[in-house]
């Protein structure tokens, strides 16, 4: 039924008209998207053994580690090493769940190809069963570039078509990282994923704006931390190969440290170090806002100044500290950055018209 009705969208032209608006700014599925330029690699998959600390969720010897949907064996069937959907099986899922994981897949479409477009070697691998990278018999084969193979899929075309021909072996390698919300439900950091298709770069660290899905762009919504890897059965005898998972240790989420505690020190005092600082390319402005101080650093980057003393200042979110030297008549001489071992002096640079 899905099928049947893309093919009807696209010949109507309403698939352009009609689908979900996106954060890119195309709307899902568009066809009038540019393709991706097309990259021959270099070889074609040659299978990888999986490191010694990979769980292996096929290795060509059978399907205990998938279930069905409904938490039963999968229905898929092992032919010469290789696992591909029977008919009407549907999708399966890993028994073991995951959350960050490098994740190898290698796939092969059918040979000879049949249909076109997304009728042609579909199917897709999925991370925690929610955000799927396309597979599809992408060789000489045009369809909307953010349902090509090697697309995240609905959102993101890959950089380049790296596909080889149908029957070739290929292969995806993945870096997952999954969605992550604070106690009350907020999405703090999205799911983000790299992958590589046949050794080519084809997803540079993008992050999804929610769960793929197809003419939707579902927003996120607080789920489980874990989730199986699943592949679609789109009703094309697509083969894998050679599965295996690592999981990541998960990165912190960043956490700003509270700013220095200033010190109360008179306006008077401060305004002695507001004006020009330079030591050869380095210049260092520092003005007075509603805030407080503000020192203006290279490249239009900016902190705010907190006072530690008559002489001596923080920088806002950054462990460096400018501490002034001050002639008898109160007038700064220098100042001197300090970052880490890092630590040189800076001079005024005069004004003639008002002599500071």
């Amino acid at each position: 039924m899905k099928l049947a009705l893309i093919v009807i969208l696209m010949a109507s032209g309403a698939v352009h008209s009609t689908a979900a608006q996106t954060p890119s700014g195309w709307r899902a599925h568009d066809l009038h998207r540019p393709r991706p330029t097309i990259v021959a690699p270099g070889h074609a998959a040659e299978s990888v053994r999986p490191p010694s600390d990979a769980v292996v969720l096929f290795d060509g010897s059978g399907v205990a580690a998938w279930r069905n949907g409904n938490g039963e064996g999968a229905g898929w069937v092992v032919r010469n090493g290789a696992m591909e959907a029977a008919p009407g099986a549907g999708y399966v899922y890993s028994r073991q769940e995951f959350g960050d994981v490098q994740l190898h897949v290698e796939w092969a479409a059918p040979s000879p190809p049949k249909d076109t477009g997304q009728g042609r070697g579909n199917s897709g691998v999925f991370l925690m069963g929610d955000y799927e990278l396309q597979v599809l018999d992408s060789y000489h084969n045009d369809t909307y570039p953010d349902g090509q193979a090697g697309a995240a899929y609905g959102q993101y075309p890959p950089m380049v078509n790296a596909s080889l021909p149908p029957g070739a072996w290929q292969s995806y390698d993945i870096i997952f990282h999954r969605p992550r919300f604070d106690s009350i439900g907020v999405l703090v950091a999205p799911a983000r994923m790299t992958a590589f298709q046949n050794g080519v770069l084809i997803q540079d660290n993008v992050a999804f704006w929610g769960p793929t899905n197809w003419l939707q762009a579902n927003p996120y919504v607080v789920g489980p931390s874990r989730g199986p890897i699943a592949l679609q059965d789109h009703g094309n005898p697509v083969r894998y190969r050679n599965i295996w998972v690592r999981e990541l240790p998960e990165v912190p989420l960043p956490v700003l440290a509270p700013p220095p505690v200033g010190a109360k020190v008179p306006a008077g005092v401060l305004d002695r170090i507001l004006g020009t600082y330079a030591n050869g390319g380095m210049v260092l402005v520092i003005s007075k806002t509603s805030s407080g101080l503000r020192v203006n650093l290279p490249e239009g980057r900016w902190q705010r100044l907190i006072p530690l003393s008559p002489t001596e200042f923080a920088f806002s979110s950054t462990a460096a500290t400018l501490t002034s030297t001050v002639a008898p008549g109160g007038t700064p001489t220098k100042l001197t950055f300090r970052m880490g071992d890092t630590a040189f002096d800076l001079t005024p640079v005069l004004d003639p018209s008002t002599g500071r």
